[in-house]
């Protein structure tokens, strides 16, 4: 199997902690290891054959060091992007590249920056969801539902007539309202949309041709006449591609409009870290209600259900409840936790003010 991460994100609702050159995935949101370390570790027991990370110019410098404890267990290479161009090209050049050297490869591709408790029951599905793929499907391995979530996307199964799986996948959709969220739930045919996909490196190159033809006629330019893993050898072509294609995810690209797409449940404690309101979900909270992150200490008076990240010092509330309070060398947030997934707009006014600095 290969591993191909996906670690192009910009990570915006993470901000002031995340920023342009060091996003969600190459912070610790969680405390230990970045993201995008966790990510390498929990595959590492399955011995991939090489990993592959997809990251854009702005971050391949310090990916490539976050990376450099990992090279003496696994081959890693760093593919550095020169445009964001959302999802499906970056699948679709990683895919040309182990084509090229193994054209059944097996690929698992993982975003950077997701969450997951269970990680032995996340290499157990991707094990399975290998032997599926191997027979030239399309594997997407589905959350199964724990909760009436409006924040995610959804794909519904057919259920009704396997055992533990695989399932045929009859349909995507996008974030339902709370009441379609609910009904979702109460079907059982319905799991979250986890961004997570196992399939044949021929495979996808086929299905993107079939419903990407523009991307897959650009990247059947690429010419490995040299060594296949001397990724650098590649830069100018990929770039030449980049300028010529237009930007799609490889889920409306490719997977909402195959016919060969199989889905693997999997319950494994799963989130995809959305915004700092989702730390509670995935981290203890202490008697108040709180968490806290990459802090000494949270003094809480008198307050309840907040959550603060302060860069190693201490974070005292009084008399608040329910806010984000998130401190950084050289920029504070504090808003409710109900308008967590507004940052962003921060970031937007940041731009527009050309305050490039705390980008």
């Amino acid at each position: 199997m290969y591993v191909v991460i996906l670690a192009g994100g910009s990570g915006t609702r993470f901000w002031p902690l995340s920023r342009k050159t060091r996003p969600k995935q190459l912070i610790s949101v969680l405390d230990g290891p970045t993201m995008l370390q966790r990510t390498v570790e929990r595959i590492l027991p399955l011995q991939p054959k090489r990993v592959l990370v997809v990251t854009n110019r702005l971050q391949a410098a310090e990916t490539e060091q976050q990376l450099a404890r990992y090279r003496s267990l696994v081959p890693v290479d760093v593919i550095a992007e020169p445009v964001g161009r959302n999802t499906a090209p970056a699948v679709g050049l990683a895919a040309a590249i182990i084509a090229a050297h193994d054209p059944e490869g097996i690929m698992a591709v993982l975003p950077a920056d997701h969450y997951i408790r269970d990680d032995q029951g996340l290499c157990r599905v991707l094990a399975n969801a290998a032997q599926t793929a191997r027979n030239g499907w399309l594997v997407t391995l589905g959350i199964v539902p724990t909760a009436p979530e409006t924040g995610y996307g959804y794909l519904e199964a057919d259920t009704s007539l396997r055992g533990d799986g695989p399932f045929p996948v009859s349909r995507f959709v996008e974030k339902p309202d709370h009441a379609t969220a609910l009904s979702y739930l109460e079907s059982g045919r319905f799991f979250w949309n986890s961004g997570m996909f196992v399939w044949r490196a021929d495979t996808i190159l086929a299905e993107i041709g079939r419903h990407m033809p523009e991307l897959a006629e650009r990247l059947d330019t690429l010419d490995f006449s040299g060594d296949v893993w001397e990724l650098s050898d590649l830069d100018g072509q990929i770039a030449g591609i980049y300028g010529a294609i237009g930007g799609q995810s490889i889920d409306y690209g490719v997977m909402e409009r195959s016919d060969r797409v199989q889905m693997w449940p999997a319950d494994i404690g799963w989130s995809d870290l959305g915004s700092w309101s989702a730390l509670p979900e995935v981290l203890e909270m202490d008697d108040n209600g709180a968490v806290a992150v990459n802090s000494l200490a949270h003094l809480a008076i008198d307050s309840s259900g907040c959550i603060v990240s302060g860069n190693g010092g201490v974070v005292a509330t009084i008399g608040v409840d329910n806010l984000v309070v998130v401190s950084t060398g050289d920029a504070v947030l504090v808003c409710p936790r109900e308008r967590a997934q507004e940052v962003r707009q921060v970031v937007e006014e940041l731009e527009r003010r050309k305050m490039t600095q705390y980008l």
